[in-house]
């Protein structure tokens, strides 16, 4: 049986094509509609911000580094200048393989691995059209041997870069410090304050001494260019440039003629020297020995060198005169001995008979002197000239800890001189309460004793040292330690001059000055423990000398240098100004493990002042000593032999 055909329903397709026709009518213009409301946001709304994003796509900036500024001693000699090298440089843009590039450059030219790991890191903070040193301090030879290959290396070229140069190698290198490369915590430091724009090109930035103090001075200002890339990359043209300011110059207050005598009459001893204008508080010499050369850091220092001069024992980057603290030894009496006069103790006409040893009452421990069997009767002048302890003794238990540290702190003993050097030791002047916080034990009255003489507790640096020397030569006014006397705007030619400040005002009655003054007068004198510092000096010498130990002696035991290992020997320590009657130097000096004061550290002293105030030289530099190769850093407090 046949089916009958059904019949379509026209005019039903007809009204569900109509709807399909119509949702998709709807969606073309919803469609259409985003397009046009995408194309005003992009081409209308935020106009200016894309335009912007498409010009820095376009148009690049790079930074031009400053020159570094240029720093010369009071005489206007260089310390620390720039000077243009042939460095080999990459543009990494234009390379197609750096690695076989790299590989092939080093078949003409020396590229160490430290180099290629160099280049890496200033890859990653540049862009790929700068130019990148891959090897520095080219010499000719090599520079010539490599532009004759110039054809076979497209993007890489020799270029002539700033580099910083110390003229003076290793003279004064802890007063100028060093630049070396920019690492990670550099950048971290410069991101907090604000500066990391002014570094965008820059590769190095100083590290220590004047060149890290100063380095916002000496940096300069970052300059800049305007380049057109194109799609690759690669720079088309400049459009705009503006130079970068050169940092400024910097004329410090040392004399680097003074500064060569004073490290040469150190020879291979390890110590510390620091001179200073007792009325300006101007630094004329600041010597630690031994020395290191700051041109090894200024490219990066290779790992032998790092090595040799990190690991050593005789420890040459540390900065002695600011680092390294001493006990003062019998340099700090004249200090004790104002302390004491200031206080009503001891006044002229008093005298008392020194039997070589002091004791407590109520105590059999007996505080020895240097001197077996005393010096007979002593009065405040003599005790210094002849630095009897058991003097001191007595007079630091009369004065109290509190009262006697509360006076010497007015020195600066205790507390950071201030100096335009970063890393200042604050050193210790030792007090009951510092005590109790450092150690959680109580103040014993034997510990007063001790510090009278400038042992115990007691630390100093040489630098304050010296700083309280300076004072006292200028009769208690105490100007502020400085190294830098004038800045030179080199855009304006501008020079401003650092004027003297002062940190305190001591009070002190000039008769008490007067006995303390001529006491220091006298050590150099014949009796003195310095007389042959100050025979035929043509001019007066107001000195001490003192004598710190490094390891204890046992209360019955003699003090014997032949039988003790090198470095555990006494310090030497010497203080001197002169003239004494109207004193332009005062200077402190330490020789470690260098025995007596007046014959270790006093001749150096000397030396110094001759070619200061008489422009007299040395002949020629101290014998060298022996090398010593055991360290110690034990410090007991017992009296020594000044």
């Amino acid at each position: 049986m046949r089916r009958r055909p059904e019949l379509k329903d026209y005019q039903n397709e007809l009204r569900h094509f109509k709807l399909r026709l119509a949702v998709l009518g709807l969606i073309v213009i919803i469609g259409f509609s985003i397009l046009i409301m995408r194309f005003y946001f992009l081409q209308v709304a935020r106009y200016d911000h894309y335009h912007a994003l498409a010009e820095n796509n376009r148009i690049s900036v790079i930074p031009v580094a400053p020159t570094r500024g240029i720093i010369t001693d009071r005489n206007g000699t260089t310390i620390a200048h720039n000077f243009f090298v042939y460095a080999l440089e990459i543009t990494p843009s234009k390379v197609d393989d750096l690695d076989e590039t790299i590989a092939e450059i080093s078949k003409l030219v020396g590229i160490s691995s430290s180099d290629i790991k160099r280049f890496n890191k200033l890859k990653q903070r540049t862009h790929e059209f700068e130019s990148i040193p891959i090897r520095t301090h080219l010499n000719e030879v090599e520079a010539a041997k490599f532009a004759a290959n110039r054809f076979r290396f497209p993007g890489v070229e020799i270029k002539s870069r700033l580099f910083r140069h110390y003229p003076n190698g290793k003279l004064g290198a802890h007063i100028v410090g060093y630049i070396g490369r920019i690492n990670d915590s550099d950048l971290a430091n410069l991101k907090e304050s604000n500066n990391l724009s002014n570094y965008k090109g820059s590769d190095h930035i100083g590290k220590s001494g004047i060149e890290q103090y100063y380095e916002k001075k000496l940096h300069g200002t970052t300059g800049f260019q305007q380049v057109e890339i194109n799609a690759d990359g690669k720079a088309v043209r400049v459009l705009s440039s503006k130079a970068p300011t050169s940092g400024n110059n910097l004329a410090l207050s040392i004399d680097l003629k003074l500064q060569e005598i004073a490290e040469n009459g150190f020879g291979d001893r390890r110590g510390a020297l620091v001179a200073i204008q007792p009325k300006t508080g101007e630094v004329l010499a600041l010597v630690s020995m031994p020395t290191f050369d700051p041109n090894l850091f200024v490219g990066g220092i290779d790992t032998k060198n790092w090595r040799r001069l990190n690991e050593s024992i005789d420890k040459p980057l540390i900065n002695r005169p600011l680092r390294g603290i001493y006990p003062p030894g019998s340099t700090f009496k004249p200090f004790v001995a104002l302390a004491g006069l200031e206080a009503g103790k001891r006044l002229p006409p008093f005298r008392m008979q020194d039997p070589g040893y002091f004791t407590l009452p109520n105590s059999s421990h007996r505080y020895r002197d240097w001197k077996v069997g005393g010096h007979g009767f002593v009065d405040m002048a003599r005790a210094i000239t002849i630095s009897c302890d058991t003097f001191f003794y007595g007079l630091a238990i009369e004065l109290g800890i509190e009262k006697m540290t509360s006076f010497i702190r007015h020195f600066g003993f205790g507390e950071k001189s201030g100096i335009d050097i970063n890393g200042e030791n604050s050193g210790l002047l030792p007090t009951p309460e510092w005590k109790q916080r450092r150690f959680k034990q109580p103040w014993y009255v034997g510990e007063t004793v001790i510090v009278g003489i400038g042992q115990g507790y007691t630390l100093v640096t040489p630098m304050q040292l010296a700083y309280a020397t300076a004072v006292l030569a200028n009769k208690g006014t105490a100007m502020k330690p400085h190294l830098v006397t004038a800045i030179t705007d080199v855009k304006t030619a501008q020079t401003t001059m650092i004027k003297p400040i002062l940190s305190d005002q001591i009070a002190l009655t000039e008769s008490n000055l007067e006995i303390v003054t001529n006491a220091m007068i006298d050590v150099t004198l014949p009796g003195g423990t310095a007389s042959q510092v100050g025979r035929d000096a043509g001019y007066s010498i107001a000195a001490k000398t003192g004598t710190a130990q490094v390891i204890g002696i046992k209360q019955n035991e003699k003090y014997d240098e032949k039988n003790i290992d090198a470095r555990h020997r006494d310090h030497a320590l010497f203080i001197a100004y002169a003239p004494a009657d109207d004193p332009t130097i005062a200077i402190a000096a330490i020789v470690e493990n260098g025995g007596h004061g007046g014959s270790a550290a006093g001749p150096i002293v000397r030396q110094v002042m001759d070619y200061y105030l008489l422009g007299k030289e040395p002949p020629e530099p101290t014998t060298k000593t022996p090398p010593i190769k055991k360290a110690s850093n034990v410090i007991a407090p017992e009296a020594v032999h000044d």
